[in-house]
């Protein structure tokens, strides 16, 4: 990671305390370092979250740094851009990762301007900055971080043994192989439509729905240009659900409904592109119970400090979870910060709040949730 001084980040260094009219600030004013950007293919979404982080911690009256893993402190002309642009409608390309993936990525945790940061925020999506990668480097370091531990990341990233643990828990999730496996099993066992994706993808970078052997085939060659494994879902029509987690307070439920047949990448960060409703147009108690079970996947699955549970409602009323995310999307558009305004909570404080329960998880006084007392 190339170097830089903090006071030349995009977020830099602020005195200020929150605007006049916010909440008071939930703590002491502290030095926080939000990690962005990555070498997977949601680079451009996790840009797109640090800077809007980094913007809500700067007027709660923090001093932020704003640091690419790959590049290093990020100036403040760059950092309004990134806030400017937003989300772009397509990935970037192999070619432009490739070249990102040079470097020592343990220099990241030797760079002085981790030296007196307090709390390091990662707003990393998919590759080593979500599947446990980075949380172990970050532990060996000493750091406080917030959101999921390393053995989290790594269970909710693969989707494939997530559903192992689901199902052994008692948590419905729609059935799957996972190949290699022929096509006629596939439609023999799990039927058509079927979901094609790739196991350990985020943002639905490669999940494609195969109406027939045509789409199916061809929804596994897309899946393989994101990896060596292809995971096969059984199809559940019904209703798309969110539950966000923060601490152990689940947010309030949310319905997408998306322009196209899924909620793909487009639909997810391009604007107006899909309906998200917070909270849900639903029964009051099947609200609670998909509450309940957002709370037990975020245990099962050893996940803290924040989170988010996707869900799909059946027309018989039964929540089936499709996945988790142990570092959902904080950016403008993202389904987390809608769940947490439906609960009264503004943007800057949710993200203030993620750091707080960090610092009290470090100092032993946070809440440890059933069975994870042991675990990281």
């Amino acid at each position: 990671m190339s170097g830089g001084s903090a006071s030349g980040s995009g977020s830099g260094s602020s005195g200020s305390e929150p605007a006049s009219g916010s909440s008071p600030r939930l703590g002491p004013r502290l030095r926080i370092a939000v990690l962005m950007g990555g070498t997977s293919e949601e680079r451009d979404v996790s840009l797109a979250s640090g800077a809007q982080v980094s913007r809500a911690l700067l007027s709660r009256g923090h001093d932020v740094v704003c640091v690419d893993t790959t590049r290093g402190v990020l100036p403040a002309a760059e950092v309004s851009r990134l806030l400017e642009e937003g989300v772009r409608p397509d990935p970037p390309p192999p070619e432009t990762l490739d070249l990102l993936e040079t470097g020592d990525a343990t220099a990241l945790t030797r760079a002085p301007e981790l030296a007196d940061t307090q709390v390091v925020f990662p707003a990393l999506h998919g590759g080593s900055g979500e599947d446990g990668t980075l949380q172990a480097l970050l532990d060996l370091s000493g750091l406080v971080y917030a959101g999921s531990g390393r053995l989290g990341c790594t269970l909710a990233m693969d989707k494939e043994v997530s559903k192992r643990l689901l199902r052994d828990g008692g948590i419905p999730t729609p059935d799957w192989l996972v190949g290699p496996v022929s096509l006629d099993r596939v439609v023999k066992e799990l039927g058509l439509p079927v979901i094609i994706k790739p196991p350990s993808g985020g943002s639905t970078l490669g999940l494609t729905l195969a109406h027939d052997l045509s789409e199916l085939q061809a929804g596994v060659e897309e899946a393989l240009c994101y990896e060596e494994r292809v995971l096969f879902e059984r199809y559940v029509r019904g209703r798309e659900l969110t539950v966000g987690i923060v601490g152990r307070e689940a947010l309030p439920v949310g319905e997408i409904i998306p322009a196209h047949e899924l909620f793909d990448y487009e639909c997810k960060y391009q604007p107006g592109l899909a309906q998200e409703i917070f909270p849900a147009d639903i029964p009051e108690g099947t609200a609670r119970k998909v509450q309940a079970l957002a709370l037990e996947v975020h245990d099962v699955l050893f996940l803290r400090d924040f989170s988010r549970v996707d869900f799909i409602l059946d027309s018989g009323g039964n929540a089936w979870c499709l996945e988790a995310n142990a570092l959902p999307g904080m950016t403008a558009n993202s389904l987390l910060p809608k769940a947490a305004a439906a609960a009264g909570i503004s943007f800057p404080e949710l993200c203030e709040r993620i750091v707080q329960l960090a610092l009290e998880r470090s100092s032993g006084a946070g809440t440890t949730p059933r069975g994870v007392g042991l675990y990281p």
